[in-house]
């Protein structure tokens, strides 16, 4: 664990909390507050990222050692550590929710890797802040599981995302009411440690603004740039309009990422989206599976549906508006609106890309727009898996004038509905096909193009709970599996078809395997 050098600069350079006691409260003037984890009984490394701890200069040797699971499980600090939890609001559900604040998350601080990369470690679930309101700060095992396998898949899939480093079991157990039905149950703790550049996000500048503390918001955006976004030049109002133009830039290109491999955040609030353009605060979460935009796997989000699949981007600018009111002190608001407008911008040139990726063309036209859109309503009509699908199509022939579609036949989730799309499906395959002889790229490199694109592998949720299952019966060989087999999302696996399989009938309800809620 020598490899681990701290340079704690959110810490040194912004305004802490000058209250270091016990107890939730309102915290004013100040971007943190100083708290240590809460020990836990018998912390043991359950999995952990072998690419993250090598990124972090860890070897297997380290991460076996009693003092990694004491650290990881919150009840150790190494030198040069000082942790804190982060002060910021947010717009919830399209409303302003006033302080939220890291509840249950606790940076242990930022160390520097051998290459110079900045990392902040943070460990979720390792007790109460001064930001828990009523809640415990800890989180469950099948939560952890969740959040600990997703960011590495997501990673693993070119998607813009924080990391993981290692999900440790407490050895405790927590209270939680899964379905908000009142029927609470004593389920097994465990605490992953995520990591990033920052988890700088949204929501930290709003609430200073919220709150009229315009030099404490100003320090937080002279600090992010600095830190953050070196790369960028200039001083004063001009800096601070590049900086949010290339915020609202990434926001976009993770939009366009989001919506290429099929994955639905759930929780779209403001304090959950990154400053950096990462996939940040993995809950109900979930993989589209019969193709549907207007599905969400939050189960809070059931009636309004407003973070459902097909509306992602939309909500995304949505947050940025908030982001840019926060900002309206410091920069004037035809440069905030500039920056909008790229938004708008970049997402249709990362849209575009990704549509000319995904079925294999050079670029994209205005007519392989609506190709696309005909493509994705047909999909909706005809229940059927969207993964799979444009997995499939690139086994498509092509140079035939009428293609044979029966290389989707595992895509459908409805036998009749098949049926009763197969006309449909052959007229757009032979304008697909002739638009592809058309675009006259090598067989090879339109496959390869395809299915470095279209994935074959993605973590969906009835995968996720399997592993689950397996965990709390206290075998976690199946998060280690699961966990290899999505590090090579894009290459078929021999021996490994299972995890590309549909979502089985059996997992349409059951619990955990299609919508969640946001209780950990």
């Amino acid at each position: 664990m020598h490899a681990l050098r701290f340079d704690n600069a959110f810490v040194r350079e912004l305004p802490g909390d000058p209250d270091t006691g016990p107890g939730t409260r309102q915290v004013h003037g100040a971007l943190y507050s100083r708290v240590e984890p809460t020990p836990v009984q018998a912390p043991r490394v359950l999995a952990y990222s072998a690419e993250m701890a090598a990124t972090l200069d860890l070897d297997a040797d380290d991460v076996a050692s009693d003092t990694f699971a004491a650290v990881f499980g919150g009840n150790a600090l190494l030198d040069g550590m000082e942790p804190y939890a982060a002060n910021y609001g947010g717009h919830q559900f399209g409303q302003w929710a006033g302080q939220l604040g890291d509840g249950r998350a606790i940076s242990l601080g930022e160390t520097v890797n051998a290459a110079g990369e900045r990392w902040e470690l943070q460990l979720k679930g390792a007790g109460p802040t001064p930001y828990s309101r009523s809640a415990d700060g800890r989180a469950v095992l099948r939560s952890s599981v969740r959040e600990f396998l997703c960011s590495e898949a997501m990673h693993h899939l070119g998607v813009p995302t924080t990391r993981a480093l290692s999900l440790v079991g407490t050895g405790e157990s927590v209270v939680r009411d899964m379905f908000y039905d009142g029927h609470p149950q004593a389920e097994p703790g465990a605490i992953v440690c995520r990591v990033a550049p920052s988890f700088i996000r949204f929501g930290n500048f709003e609430l200073p603004a919220s709150r009229g503390e315009n030099e404490v918001l100003r320090q937080l955006l002279d600090f992010c740039i600095r830190r953050d976004f070196p790369h960028l030049s200039g001083e004063g109002e001009a800096l601070y309009a590049r900086w949010f133009t290339e915020v609202c830039e990434r926001t976009a290109v993770l939009m366009a990422h989001w919506q290429r491999v099929g994955f639905v955040h759930g929780v779209m609030n403001t304090d959950n989206l990154s400053i950096l353009g990462l996939t940040i605060d993995y809950g109900p979460y979930g993989w589209v599976d019969n193709y549907d935009p207007d599905w969400t796997p939050n189960t809070t989000d059931a009636g309004r549906r407003r973070y459902r699949f097909g509306q992602q981007p939309q909500v995304a600018y949505w947050n940025l508006s908030r982001l840019a009111g926060a900002l309206s002190p410091l920069i004037a608001v035809e440069l905030l609106q500039d920056g909008l407008r790229r938004f708008v911008e970049a997402y249709n040139e990362a849209e575009r890309d990704s549509i000319a990726r995904k079925l294999g063309m050079r670029e994209c036209s205005d007519a392989d727009v609506a190709l696309m859109q005909e493509l994705r309503e047909w999909l909706q009509a005809h229940e059927v898996d969207m993964t799979i699908f444009f997995r499939a199509l690139a086994a498509v022939e092509v140079e035939h004038v009428a293609p044979d579609p029966g290389v989707f036949a595992d895509a459908y989730y409805d036998p009749d509905k098949a049926g009763a799309g197969e006309s449909a499906l052959r007229a757009w395959l032979a304008r697909y096909a002739a638009r592809v002889r058309e675009d006259a790229m090598p067989a090879a490199q339109r496959v390869e193009r395809m299915n470095a694109a279209n994935p074959r592998y993605v973590l969906r949720n009835y995968l996720a709970q399997q592993a689950i299952d397996r965990a709390e019966r206290g075998d976690f060989d199946g998060i280690t599996e699961l966990l290899d087999v999505m590090r090579r999302p894009y290459q078929d696996q021999p021996g490994r078809e299972a995890f590309a399989a549909k979502r089985p009938d059996w997992a349409r309800e059951k619990a955990g395997c299609s919508m969640l809620s946001c209780s950990s």
